[in-house]
């Protein structure tokens, strides 16, 4: 079973937690939500792949990539985040995401990866979780430690790589 037809199988509550939930992107305005509207911070940008590029190789690959709007418990758009097989050394799976700029500081970040961990680990047959960050994004990385990951002896290109 490929990997997006494992995430489709999924129930729906398992898409959500206490503060966040994840809608799969199915119309033009959660594509316009995701690569226009959603904003990061102008010291950011340079740390995450653009949803544009997420959404592009979804589909280029799209048993691969699961692009999805990260919403609040109240059902706004506050992010998005796209679940992937990992492109790195290894088999793994693994989420590229980001929160709006103004939805940031308020928990929804730790809660999404919480979340993508939780719904990987679902469909992982044993497969490790891998994300890789920046070596600058110090943020990131204390987010990834602070959900369960380490830090491994290995890099993605020239980013450190966390995983479980």
């Amino acid at each position: 079973m490929s990997f997006r037809t494992k995430l489709d199988a999924l129930p729906s509550e398992k898409w959500g937690n206490d503060r966040v939930c994840f809608k799969k992107i199915k119309s033009q305005d959660d594509l316009i939500y995701a690569i226009f509207d959603c904003k990061l911070r102008d010291d950011q940008i340079d740390l995450v792949n653009p949803a544009g590029f997420s959404i592009g190789r979804a589909y280029i690959n799209p048993d691969n990539n699961y692009p999805c709007i990260i919403c609040n418990s109240d059902g706004k758009n506050i992010g998005f985040i796209n679940l992937l097989k990992w492109l790195g050394t290894g088999s793994a799976l693994s989420w590229s995401y980001f929160i709006d700029r103004d939805e940031q500081g308020k928990g929804y970040g730790k809660k999404a990866a919480e979340l993508a961990i939780e719904i990987l680990e679902g469909i992982a047959d044993g497969e490790m979780i891998k994300v890789s960050t920046e070596q600058s994004n110090v943020y990131a990385q204390r987010l990834y430690l602070s959900v369960g990951l380490q830090k491994l002896d290995e890099l993605d290109g020239d980013d450190l790589v966390f995983g479980r």
